[in-house]
Parts: C-alpha cells; sequence; structure tokens
C-alpha cells in the first residue's frame, strides 16, 4: 500500500493570497501546498480521500489514471467542492462517494445537478455511499474502518486502512476512537501551527501527544498553513519519524 500526498494545506493553501512571510515567498517548493487530499493505492485499487478546489490540478500533477472510490472526511468547501471534475473519472462508471449524512446533504446542495432525475448532460456520474463511523467497509481489495473525530463542535470522518490512518481537520478525538488506531504503523494527522491553540484544529504540539501515545513507525503531518513555519526547518526540530508531508510526496506502508 502506499499513500501520495495531493495537497498538505489548509483552506487558505500555502502561499497565502497577499502575504510576504517567509513560507509564503519561500523557493522551496515544499513550502507550496495545495488543499488538503490525498490519493491511497493497494493493489489495482485506487482511493481518492476529498476533492477540494485544487483537485484538478493535483490530478494533472499526479497523473492520475482512475479512481475507484471516494472517501470524504467532512463537508468543508476546500474538501469537496472539486467533485464537479470527478467527470473524467466517471465516464465509464459510477463513482461511489463515501460521506457522513452532514457531507453527503452539503454535497447534494452544491452540485443538485448531479442527482437530478433527468441528469445534467456530461455530469459527474456519482452515487452517495453513507458512512456510519462504527461499520467498516470495502473498496476493491481495501478495508476501510471509518472512525469519528471532533473538528471543533461537530464529528468528522478520519480513515483507516489497516497498517494506515488518515487523519485531518481534527481538534479531539475520543479515547475509545484512538484505541482503533493502536497498532498503526503509519500516521498522518493534522498540524495547523506549532503550538498557538485554534479551536477547530490541532498544532504541532497537539498532534506530538497523540504519536506519542500511538508510538506509529512514521507520522506525518498534513493540513497546515504558513504559521507552521519553513518545511526545512520545522523538520530539524521534529521527533525521529516525524515529518512535515509535501505535495507530491509518496510513502510506502507495509
Amino acid at each position: 500500500m502506499k499513500i501520495t500526498f495531493l495537497g498538505t494545506g489548509t483552506s487558505t493553501g500555502v502561499p497565502e493570497i497577499g502575504c510576504k512571510c517567509e513560507v509564503c515567498t519561500s523557493a522551496d517548493p515544499r513550502d507550496r501546498r495545495l488543499r488538503c487530499s490525498a490519493l491511497v493505492e493497494e493493489g489495482d485499487t485506487t482511493i481518492l480521500i476529498d476533492c477540494g478546489p485544487d483537485f484538478r490540478e493535483q490530478m494533472l500533477r499526479a497523473d492520475v489514471k482512475k479512481i475507484d472510490a471516494l472517501l470524504m472526511t467532512h463537508k468543508h468547501y476546500d474538501h469537496i467542492v472539486g467533485i464537479d471534475d470527478l467527470r473524467t473519472f466517471t465516464r465509464d462508471k459510477e463513482l461511489p462517494i463515501y460521506a457522513d449524512r452532514e457531507t453527503e446533504m452539503q454535497i447534494r446542495s452544491f452540485f443538485p445537478y448531479c442527482f437530478g432525475r433527468v441528469k445534467y448532460p456530461g455530469v459527474a456520474n456519482i452515487a452517495i455511499r453513507p458512512v456510519d463511523h462504527k461499520v467498516p467497509f470495502k473498496v476493491g481489495c481495501v478495508e476501510v474502518v471509518p472512525l469519528r473525530v471532533f473538528h471543533g463542535m461537530y464529528p468528522i470522518t478520519a480513515y483507516r486502512f489497516g497498517s494506515l490512518a488518515y487523519i485531518t481537520d481534527m481538534s479531539y478525538i475520543e479515547p475509545t476512537e484512538l484505541e482503533k488506531l493502536k497498532g498503526v504503523e503509519v500516521l498522518v494527522i493534522n498540524a495547523l501551527r506549532f503550538s498557538k491553540p485554534h479551536k477547530t484544529h490541532q498544532t504541532v504540539l497537539e498532534a506530538l501527544a497523540i504519536i506519542d501515545y500511538l508510538k506509529p513507525r512514521k507520522a506525518y503531518f498534513t493540513h497546515m498553513m504558513h504559521h507552521i513555519g519553513l518545511h526545512a526547518k520545522i523538520e530539524k526540530c521534529l521527533p525521529e519519524g516525524v515529518h512535515l508531508a509535501y505535495d507530491g510526496l509518496v510513502v510506502e506502508c507495509d
């Protein structure tokens, strides 16, 4: 199994429009972050996680040929608004989108023309598959375990794929759900900025506490804003086995 980081930035992306800080003006390509998304591949199964406003560019960069399913973490604009560009991947088949009820309602509101009895010609051929945080499901050869985490006050979805887990936009996880992550070898987890608290996102310091508890072999931060600091500089401050992910990074998982 492998994961490709298509985007590792927060909702504004990096560089942020109009900002002249050292991160937004950095020449290091690792400091340029599209909106958060990832691709999980195992055998001939390809799973997309989230589909934001940079989706078209991400598909071209990674030269993605097919998608078997889209897993949604939550309903926010920076995670769902690229759905219209799924048309390329649904010309010959219906694409399942796995989403909780809140996310499904938002998708139907944003893209009503994809769900009408008479569809607009050429729209993405998609079907919503409800996600129950207590019920695993399979996509091709991959077993997917959904987990409930909290983005501020409301629950969203994280996913585990065997030894790999992917969490974004989390501010809190209940102890019972945290236990479901025991044994994970590669943990992807959000870290908005280094230490200043945020109401709906973890900081690096908060994410490190979870990493210390779970003790994965490798951990990668995603959904980062420019305030996290320069990639090259922050990498040197992190514990062994913990890294800032960056757009285009490919990680092999056992």
